[in-house]
Formats: C-alpha cells, structure tokens, sequence
C-alpha cells in the first residue's frame, strides 16, 4: 500500500477531544501497529461522537471485524475498518481508502447525526 502522508495528522490528533457544543463531544484515537492483511495502513483507530452523558452514538473504528452482508455462495471476507451508525450499530463496513477521507467521512457524519438530533 502506498504511503498516506494523512495517517501523520490522524496521529497527531490522537487522544484530542473536540467539543461540538450543547454537551456532545468527539473523541479521536489512533496509533500505528504492524501492517497485516487485516489492517493494511498499518495504523489502529477509534474515532466517536459522544452525548452529553458520555454515551457513544457514532464511531468509525477497525478494533473488531465485522460481517459483511451475506451472499449465498460467495466468499466472506471479514471487514475490520468499519462505522457504527447508533449507539447499539455493531457495525458495518467502512471502506478505507486513506486517512484524510476517513476524517472527512467521519465528520460529515459528526454534522449529520447532530443536525438530525437538533431538529428533533
């Protein structure tokens, strides 16, 4: 896999909690690990969006695998980057391309969860 100058800043975020206002929150970490067929970018993530009681209701990790969605006779090939959608998601897969667009699918997300929640 090619060199991806975006994974430096993912890791320089890493640990950082940024605010998004009326109590909710985002929590980003990440650090480099050994590259293996599973996590290819050689770097473990973990970035969530929290309310204000600490709950997580948005994340985009690769701590776990997760199933795909099942074919009949094809191949599974489990997912290890993936998002979870609500606090009780398990997980689907997320499609890793680079970290720069892992950090701007993740805060579009951030946006839209909160705009969702500020208009009900």
């Amino acid at each position: 896999m090619p060199q991806d100058p975006g994974i430096e800043t993912l890791i320089d975020l890493h640990g950082q909690i940024v605010d998004q206002d009326d109590g909710y929150w985002v929590k980003i970490e990440a650090w480099r690990v050994d590259s293996t067929a599973e996590i290819p970018h050689g770097i473990r993530y973990a970035l969530t969006l929290h309310e204000p009681y600490g709950k997580r209701i948005l994340g985009c990790d690769n701590s776990h695998s997760v199933k795909p969605k099942k074919f009949k006779y094809a191949g599974q090939k489990l997912a290890f980057d993936h998002k979870h959608r609500h606090f009780s998601d398990k997980g689907v897969p997320y499609e890793f391309r680079n970290a720069q667009q892992l950090l701007v699918d993740f805060f579009d997300e951030v946006d839209r969860v909160l705009k969702e929640i500020k208009q009900k």
